[in-house]
């Protein structure tokens, strides 16, 4: 297998952990939490829970770059950044950049604190910022995807 194939099959595998992995936390965990009466085991399991997967994201996130930058740059593929057809490479870059910020920048510097504190005062009303946040994020991301495998296999010809 060329280094080339092996970066694909390491940033697939690395995309399809950290979309999944959205996907999971945005349909499957905050709905339910959004129900719960708790206001407090709510926010504690939510916490618990973006805790364990925000390791596993930042990691993911960082391969998935690191993968993608190394295959534009084996096919010196840099100048498709320049050609609208190729709309899905600048897509994929913005949505990794915005993962990129939130989890390393904006997380750690602002997000957890305005999240516990509006948690503590409304839940219901902080929960559904969190879903319609994650919502727009995993569109954004799907929409992305979707782009990227049609247009690697030549579905959007200019």
């Amino acid at each position: 297998m060329n280094e080339f194939a092996l970066a694909r099959v390491i940033h697939v595998v690395a995309v399809v952990l950290w979309i999944g992995g959205v996907a999971m936390v945005t349909t499957v965990l905050i709905p339910p939490l959004r129900k719960f009466r708790s206001d407090v085991n709510s926010v504690e399991l939510f916490e618990l829970i973006e805790k364990r997967f925000a390791w596993q994201a930042k990691f993911v996130i960082l391969i998935a770059g690191a993968s993608g930058f190394y295959m534009l740059d084996y096919i010196d593929a840099w100048n498709r950044y320049s050609e609208p057809r190729f709309w899905w490479i600048h897509a994929m870059t913005m949505v990794w950049a915005l993962f990129m910020f939130v989890l390393f920048i904006a997380e750690p510097l602002f997000l957890h604190r305005l999240f516990s504190k509006n948690a503590a005062t409304n839940p219901e009303k902080t929960f559904f910022f969190v879903q319609v946040f994650h919502m727009i994020m995993l569109t954004l991301s799907l929409v992305t995807i979707a782009g990227a495998v049609a247009g690697s296999h030549g579905w959007f010809p200019i």
